[in-house]
């Protein structure tokens, strides 16, 4: 009788294990989407270097700028989300011997993504951004349109801060994703 009450216990537990495994396997099943299928969708990101075409400008004296750029948007359910970032910077002595250093900070946006459109290779992302230097403010509206690519893809950034700036950058090193295809495996 000990025997097969400690087999009916033994089994009773391995049964009750099994069902927890199963039920947790299960769990996981509906909690992560099919493989292949993503909850949310990559619509573009990239990074790098740019140099601004025209530098400076005319009243800077055209002055190179160099950015560095960052940035990531996704599509989750109805709603875009995601991050810019753009560092701009030019040489502290630019008709000096130091001119290839670029360590003066002239601009710098750090901004949220809040919409995007996609057109074949070309993104338009939009947001608002708090900006340093250059168009300085805060909850500034911008937009990004990018071109897929590497070194040589275009890009546009628009600030709507106390006056309109334009941005025309070539992008140097790095690269620009639009329409991102992954799995989530």
């Amino acid at each position: 009788m000990k025997a097969t009450c400690y087999r009916f216990r033994r089994t009773t537990i391995w049964m009750a294990a099994m069902s927890v495994v199963a039920g947790v396997v299960a769990w996981e099943g509906l909690a992560q989407p099919e493989p292949g299928l993503s909850s949310s969708t990559v619509l573009a990101r990239g990074g790098g270097t740019t140099i601004i075409e025209g530098g400076t400008g005319k009243s800077g004296g055209f002055v190179p700028v160099l950015t560095t750029v960052g940035f990531h948007a996704e599509r989750n359910g109805g709603s875009v989300t995601g991050t810019f970032e753009c560092l701009a910077r030019a040489p502290q002595n630019p008709t000096g011997s130091a001119s290839a250093q670029f360590n003066v900070n002239a601009m710098y946006v750090t901004g949220q993504i809040t919409a995007a459109t996609l057109a074949g290779d070309m993104a338009t992302l939009a947001g608002t951004a708090d900006i340093t230097g250059i168009g300085a403010g805060t909850n500034v509206p911008f937009t990004f349109v990018v071109r897929a690519g590497g070194p040589g893809s275009a890009a546009v950034l628009t600030t709507e801060g106390s006056a309109r700036l334009v941005f025309n950058e070539t992008l140097v090193e790095g690269s620009f994703q639009v329409g991102v295809k992954h799995r989530d495996d």
